[in-house]
């Protein structure tokens, strides 16, 4: 980061706004929020979201090293660099479909903005509008005012995405480093909810889940998932240890 970036405002544009100042062919600077690493990358397609690719062989590089070597359909929170604007955004790290550029990576990826949906939904995939929101530096007022449905389904990202800052924040006990990197993949299929007015401090909202962990393969879980509040001012959390102690996690 150069000296005369410090102090520039992420926006949270949404995807109507976003796609018109990075239109097709625009190429940009994708700056990963976690590492601090950056990459330049090139607008080629896209409707509900944006589809690009890497500029150069050196830029594919510096995008693996961000996902660890491992190309992966995770969600990480990024921002956007375009004219002096910084735009929250979220990308995944799976090439796929066609690329045009000569830069070893085979295919694009997506960047999905505020308001942004898959090829295959109406709405925003939850991983991603998280994700957004953590570039842009909401994510904290987001879940301290989010009901036990919402906090349930960002802890259940939080895992798949093994994004362990959104894990601190709805979790109310730290989650074992192991037990989180053994989770391939994990599927909320279903979950209760809290009457609204509801002044409990301890909740066990019904949930249903599926999972895939690493040399076990595929199970599933129908229970509970338990969650605290020191207050009805104060955010709720999941008892994380509880829950992945019946999962057997």
């Amino acid at each position: 980061m150069v000296d005369d970036e410090i102090g520039l405002p992420i926006q949270m544009l949404p995807w109507k706004e976003a796609k018109e100042h990075l239109p097709k062919f625009k190429k940009f600077t994708v700056l990963d929020v976690d590492t601090g690493k950056r990459f330049d990358v090139q607008r080629r397609a896209g409707s509900e979201h944006a589809d690009v690719q890497p500029l150069t062989k050196e830029d594919t590089k510096t995008m693996k090293e961000i996902y660890n070597g491992k190309w992966s359909w995770k969600r990480r929170a990024i921002i956007d660099i375009s004219d002096g604007e910084w735009i929250a955004a979220s990308m995944h790290g799976m090439p796929h479909g066609a690329g045009a550029l000569s830069n070893n990576f085979p295919g694009h990826f997506c960047i999905h903005f505020f308001g942004s949906t898959t090829h295959r939904t109406n709405s925003m995939d939850l991983s991603h509008k998280l994700m957004i929101l953590k570039a842009a530096g909401k994510l904290d007022e987001y879940m301290a005012i989010s009901d036990p449905e919402k906090v349930s389904a960002a802890f259940i990202a939080g895992l798949k995405q093994q994004d362990a800052y959104l894990l601190s924040l709805v979790t109310l006990n730290k989650i074992d480093d192991k037990a989180i990197r053994s989770i391939e993949n994990v599927k909320l299929t279903s979950i209760g909810h809290l009457e609204k007015g509801n002044t409990a401090l301890v909740v066990n909202l019904p949930i249903q889940v599926d999972w895939y962990i690493k040399n076990k393969g595929k199970k599933s879980y129908r229970g509970s998932i338990r969650l605290v509040r020191f207050s009805p001012l104060d955010p709720w959390q999941v008892d994380a240890k509880n829950f992945l102690l019946k999962n057997r996690i």
